[in-house]
């Protein structure tokens, strides 16, 4: 007999979530799903079938697809309650317990509590856990119990009994100890569920300690952006919202078509729906025309040998039809009668099977994707109205100096006017981050101090824009040093050398701190480079640059050695082919060579000059997030 169909699960949700600000455990996004349903997906391969105890919230929990019982037992009296509901319900031999804050329930839990409990001849059996010092911790709410010991824990209950580890004092009870602590346990508050959601999070120094020859003073491109890769962790918080909101919104999970698309067998064009075997082999063949089907209109009319049926675009295929003869390619088109030569179509032409573009059940999106206009429209052609997203990126930003003022200042002698912040508000903006513009903040250290705290507490990263160059005042260094894990490096790039990365913390909180060089276009560069991967990359979206191959229409001088971001103007030749000129002089500071170029010519660390005609790789503007 199969040992997995002897016991039934059962996820015990029945609290009143007071420790996660009253809202059900089980309910909590963690990594991308609810809690409970972590637990669901652990626990259903193990036994025949799982339910659900739960007293709030049912017809949530009855959206995983599986049965709900709230307790019969009044007044939210604990775990003892629900396994007694579920020992009522249960339809096995034994069942198996695990609570909806337990996420990680151990794959093996099941057979190895059952093989414990045979081997011993117990009533149950219950996981446990060797705890720092040896001491071994029992998990009585991870327990197998036989479903016909249910009046022994009724009476239990009746006379006030509430302790999980009490009920079963006179039966034979065996611990089955576990060697992952983790697995079991319990994630009970906030705090605790946001630090887990997010992983074990990297130290700085441990990512660069992987690079051979880390040089923080010399640190290649493609070195510093695999650093930034690998140390920034996504924000896995999920929303639920409307089909049109999701536009521009990164998908939380996978798109499942509930549906085969299209639904029926139908007609990829007008024309006429026919038997394969009545297409003539040599000569012509006649068809009797007995009537028209179409699109949205389902017929009952079955063609029989010799007989074919008017077809829309689109309409359902009539039984015993596989094939469809457009209407121009027939020698003649009748309204009674078509006659058809041989040669124009064979069988099984022109028909759409149902699940041709998806089948029910498989993935018609995938998470991680943004959403664009085409999604919308495929998601709706599945019947889906609601969409689960990646909460929005909260991203605040400011610029740091005294000489800069704001839009509407006067402009006094040695000022001028923070065009960066403008700058990264479209880049932000474009990205779809909820943004939080800070100002220009001064060049002095408590100010610098406070703004970093106020950006940690209310953002989950945190742009800035000067400060971080050789020249810059000792204190920037010092201050976010301070503050969290940071370094300060000297990239082998132009424009945009200066840069500080890494992540700030202030009472409890956090963010992921991108320090970008004051120069206008240093900004521009070191932000798509640099910080625009690690933020999509916190959105839980994988989007790569999109480079593409142009040929140079002039010589271009460059040393090896370095990276170089040349601004281009990217046009067709007369071949078509796509071709790029740089847009003249690319000093960092000027501003309007970044606003007459609609490209970026991409010069690799490796490369020296470039010869005109050469092929090079080009950052297109229009489009870029």
């Amino acid at each position: 007999m199969n040992k997995q169909a002897s016991i039934s699960g059962l996820i015990l949700a029945g609290g009143r979530g007071s420790r996660m600000g009253h809202v059900d455990k089980g309910l909590q996004p963690f990594r991308g799903k609810t809690m409970a349903a972590h637990v669901l997906e652990r626990l259903a391969p193990q036994v025949a079938s799982v339910a659900i105890n739960a007293n709030q919230n049912l017809a949530t929990y009855a959206e995983l697809g599986v049965p709900v019982w709230p307790d019969d037992l009044a007044g939210f009296a604990g775990p003892l309650a629900g396994l007694e509901t579920g020992m009522r319900r249960c339809q096995t031999t034994y069942l198996l317990t695990a609570p909806c804050d337990s996420p990680f329930v151990p794959a093996d839990l099941a057979a190895r509590l059952l093989a414990a409990l045979e081997e011993q001849d117990a009533d149950l059996a219950f996981a446990a856990t060797r705890e720092a010092g040896q001491r071994v911790q029992p998990h009585p709410v991870f327990c197998l119990v036989k479903a016909n010991l249910l009046p022994i824990l009724s009476s239990y209950l009746l006379d006030g009994g509430r302790r999980m580890d009490g009920w079963y004092k006179d039966l034979k009870a065996v611990e089955v100890l576990f060697e992952d602590a983790d697995a079991f346990r319990n994630i009970n508050t906030l705090d605790e569920l946001r630090s887990l959601d997010s992983g074990a999070a990297p130290r700085l120094r441990d990512v660069t300690s992987c690079l051979s020859a880390y040089d923080p003073d010399a640190l290649p491109v493609r070195d510093a952006q695999r650093i930034i890769r690998e140390f920034v962790q996504p924000v896995r918080a999920v929303e639920q919202v409307a089909l049109r909101a999701a536009l521009g919104r990164v998908l939380a999970r996978d798109i499942v078509s509930p549906i085969d698309v299209p639904a029926h067998d139908n007609s990829a064009m007008d024309g006429y729906a026919l038997r394969g075997a009545d297409i003539p082999a040599d000569g012509v063949a006649r068809l009797a025309v007995i009537g028209t089907v179409y699109a949205g209109r389902p017929t009952e009319l079955v063609p029989g040998p010799g007989e074919c049926v008017r077809i829309m675009t689109g309409g359902v295929m009539p039984a015993g039809c596989d094939s469809v003869v457009p209407q121009e390619l027939l020698l003649e088109d009748g309204e009674r009668e078509i006659v058809l030569k041989a040669g124009t179509i064979r069988a099984g032409d022109n028909r759409r099977f149902a699940g041709e573009d998806l089948k029910a059940g498989s993935p018609a999106l995938s998470a991680g994707k943004i959403v664009r206009p085409a999604d919308l429209g495929l998601i709706a052609s599945l019947g889906i109205a609601e969409v689960p997203v990646q909460r929005r990126l909260r991203v605040a930003f400011f610029s740091t100096g005294d000489e800069l003022r704001s839009i509407g200042q006067a402009l006094d002698e040695g000022s001028v006017y923070d065009s960066n912040r403008y700058t990264i508000y479209g880049m932000l903006q474009r990205l779809g981050c909820d943004i939080v513009d800070m100002g220009i903040v001064r060049d002095d250290p408590a100010a610098l101090e406070e703004a970093l705290r106020s950006a940690c507490e209310n953002a989950d990263a945190i742009v800035t824009s000067g400060g971080v160059s050789v020249g810059a005042a000792d204190y920037t260094k010092q201050i976010m040093a301070r503050l969290g894990d940071v370094t300060f490096w000297k990239i082998g790039m132009r424009p945009g050398r200066p840069l500080a990365f890494g992540r700030i913390h202030s009472n409890g909180h956090n963010a992921f701190l991108f320090g970008l060089p004051g120069n206008p276009v240093a900004v521009m560069v070191s932000f798509y480079f640099f910080a625009r991967e690690a933020l999509l990359r916190m959105m839980g979206a994988e989007a790569p640059l999109p480079l593409l191959r142009a040929r140079s229409q002039g010589a271009i001088r460059k040393k090896p050695g370095r990276t170089e971001y040349q601004r281009g103007i990217l046009t067709h030749g007369d071949d078509g082919a796509p071709q790029v000129r740089i847009t003249g002089s690319q000093g960092s500071g000027i501003l309007r060579s970044m606003s007459e170029a609609n490209c970026m010519v991409v010069l690799h660390d490796e490369q020296g000059s470039v010869a005109a005609g050469e092929m090079v790789d080009v950052l297109m503007f229009e489009g870029l997030i």
